[in-house]
């Protein structure tokens, strides 16, 4: 088709303001898909995706619609996921596209990751058109919101389209305004290969499929390719688009949106972000902003049942297959067993992985708390990037430690600014700045180290706010702290798997309140059992668990005391042998109760 019949966009929003649906409006109204092949959701594969309201993986969609003007235009959809953790995948998938859709619930009003997804389409130049939805609900405020989008992007308010996903209100003139203001693509047919990976997953039968956007050239089954990021020669066994099934055509040219079955057995080898240009013909440069996809929380996975450590990393292979953002390598606990150290985007990108091994694989795991990674200078002069407490060299050999910051953006309603300041600031937040979207929201802006919004921040900032408020973040930098090892001992052994990496100043309000809560989820043993917090060698906090006791007076009704001393000092000299010898049993709770640390 003519480029200049084509258009690419995507839908920008925050969580569960009606992305899919309008999606599915969209799909139904160009005939993409039939009435009788209808269903919610149609993009969002996975359970998950549609339990949570959430789009998780992207997909991409080519839809032929039939415009005002009499022409037929061929429309690309892509649908990006809306969370912070996939912010790279987002920043890829608006790469590909000339336009986007932003899409706000007329009863929300603009939230932070809004905001977030419309400042990379902006950095992107992209055609914004913004559009308020759910204007079918009866708390709806559509003039307010349009107020709202008319402060942030200078759209006049009586310009914003007003339309219902749910029941398909104004959406036809949404897709005319698609094709007057989206621009079409600008690449050159003529010219070697470019095209862009933003997306990819696995088949079993023909490898790693890549989602692509040809921005210059063609491609055609049979021609050898190459990914320029790793120099990797390959041989296509399937082209195709999505519509929104896997079609096969045999070519793609510039400006179009497909699929490349690559044929290859890793998605880690299949990057998003690289560029795909042919063999014997490449490129002289690829498109630019590749960056490889670092992991920013670290948490181990055990099976609950030692057999199952098979099973767990079979599990994770396949999981990789299809998410090359998880990474993770085998390691060991003293008192967990084997298991492996996994890393993942974000908390809710651990979360949906967890979920995944449990639901999808039938398994029972126990996960340790989530960490970060630091970087350590040691006193030699090294330098080494450790992500667990274990790893963590002693006091003595290290020089500096710095830990990741990020930069955090927080809406919420004016009267909760007092609440979600003592929040931040009692995590060590330092402010950065606060500006009014209008006399009732207010965005406030502060840096944070990574590990103190990793635990209960997001729930305790609900809480505190009503749920109103909501947060975005973003990497910013690594910064020296003061940070040392904390050690948690049971009856006088470590226990490897509840260490954790805290703030010097923080070290006995921390410590207190673990072994309080270790306390009431350690059962009572034969014998009495000392729960230590430790800094090294410095104990700064303990609580003992009281032993079961048999009344071994029972049966002495009176009598001479040497008599029940005799029986006090053999279960004394029982209960001390017991100790020497007995292992304190640890249920999944005590490896829960770090990241409950902050809850009253």
């Amino acid at each position: 088709m003519d480029q200049q019949d084509i258009r690419n966009f995507c839908i920008i929003a925050h969580i569960d303001h009606g992305k899919s649906t309008l999606a599915d409006r969209m799909l139904q109204i160009t005939g993409t898909i039939s009435e009788r092949g209808m269903m919610a959701q149609v993009l969002d594969t996975m359970d998950l995706e549609r339990e949570k309201g959430v789009t998780i993986k992207a997909s991409a969609v080519r839809m032929n619609y039939r415009a005002g003007d009499g022409k037929v235009y061929e429309l690309n959809l892509i649908d990006t996921p809306g969370h912070v953790d996939f912010a790279y995948e987002v920043s890829r998938a608006l790469q590909a596209c000339e336009g986007a859709i932003l899409v706000v619930d007329a009863s929300q009003g603009v939230e932070a990751q809004t905001l977030a997804n419309l400042y990379l389409a902006m950095g992107n130049d992209l055609e914004i058109i913004p559009v308020v939805n759910k204007i079918d609900l009866v708390s709806a405020q559509p003039d307010a919101v349009a107020e709202e989008i008319d402060e942030i992007l200078g759209v006049p308010a009586a310009d914003v389209l007003r339309i219902s996903a749910k029941d398909g209100a104004n959406v036809p003139a949404l897709l005319e305004a698609v094709v007057a203001r989206v621009p079409p693509p600008r690449g050159q047919r003529h010219q070697p290969l470019r095209a862009l990976i933003f997306d990819s997953h696995y088949d079993a039968y023909k490898g790693v499929i890549a989602y692509v956007r040809v921005v210059d050239g063609s491609i055609e089954t049979g021609q050898a390719l190459r990914l320029m990021s790793i120099e990797l020669r390959i041989e296509p066994i399937e082209i195709g688009i999505f519509s929104p099934n896997m079609t096969p055509t045999g070519r793609l040219e510039a400006g179009e949106v497909g699929y490349v079955a690559t044929g290859l057995k890793t998605v880690s080898d299949c990057r998003v972000g690289d560029t795909v240009t042919w063999d014997g013909n490449p490129a002289d440069r690829p498109l630019p902003g590749y960056t490889p996809m670092k992991p920013m929380v670290f948490a181990s996975a055990y099976p609950s049942e030692a057999g199952d450590y098979i099973a767990l990393r079979e599990a994770l292979a396949r999981l990789q297959l299809n998410d090359a953002s998880l990474t993770y390598q085998p390691e060991s606990s003293q008192a967990l067993g084997y298991g492996f150290r996994c890393g993942f985007l974000g908390l809710f990108h651990m979360e949906i992985i967890q979920e995944r091994l449990e639901r999808e694989y039938d398994l029972d795991l126990v996960f340790t708390a989530p960490s970060v990674e630091y970087e350590v200078t040691k006193t030699d002069g090294s330098e080494i990037v450790i992500d667990s407490p274990v790893e963590l060299p002693e006091e003595t050999a290290i020089r500096e430690i710095r830990e990741p910051w990020v930069r955090i953006d927080v809406f919420t309603p004016t009267e909760f600014i007092g609440p979600v300041m003592d929040l931040v600031t009692n995590r060590r937040g330092q402010f950065k700045a606060q500006e009014y979207l209008d006399q009732r929201r207010v965005l406030l802006s502060y840096d944070i180290p990574l590990v103190e919004i990793l635990t209960d921040f997001y729930n305790e900032l609900k809480a505190r706010t009503r749920g109103y408020a909501s947060l975005d973040y973003h990497f910013n930098e690594y910064r020296p702290a003061d940070m040392v090892r904390l050690d948690v001992l049971l009856n006088k052994e470590p226990v490897d798997a509840l260490s954790m990496i805290v703030h010097r100043d923080q070290i006995h309000i921390k410590g207190q309140k673990l072994v309080s809560k270790l306390k009431d989820v350690i059962p009572r043993q034969q014998f009495d059992v000392p729960i230590q917090a430790a800094v090294g060698s410095k104990i700064v906090s303990r609580a003992n668990v009281k032993a079961v006791r048999k009344d071994v007076l029972a049966k002495c009704y009176g009598g001479d005391i040497t008599r029940k001393r005799k029986l006090l000092e053999k279960q004394k000299a029982g209960k001390k042998r017991m100790k020497m010898i007995g292992s304190v049993q640890i249920p999944q709770e005590a490896f829960m109760t770090i990241l409950k640390l902050d809850e009253e």
